[in-house]
């Protein structure tokens, strides 16, 4: 599998997902991936996005809840 920016090598690995949301940043470690072997392009495997995805929706309804809890 070739980079789609470089054209180097890309090779299965594992990195970190980040993400950086208004109110709160997730960061999942160890994340499979196509890792380009010259520049460091991450391709994340579609499984993966999918379960991200999930997680994110997930982690939104939560934050929300969060932020609508009265103080007393």
């Amino acid at each position: 599998m070739k980079c789609h920016f470089c054209g180097g090598e890309m090779k299965k690995g594992k990195t970190t997902y980040t993400l950086n949301r208004s109110g709160y940043h997730l960061l999942i470690d160890d994340v499979p991936a196509w890792i380009c072997s010259q520049c460091n392009e991450v391709y994340f495997e579609e499984n993966a996005v999918d379960i991200i995805q999930e997680m994110i929706q997930k982690l939104d309804a939560q934050v929300n809840k969060v932020r609508q809890v009265a103080i007393v």
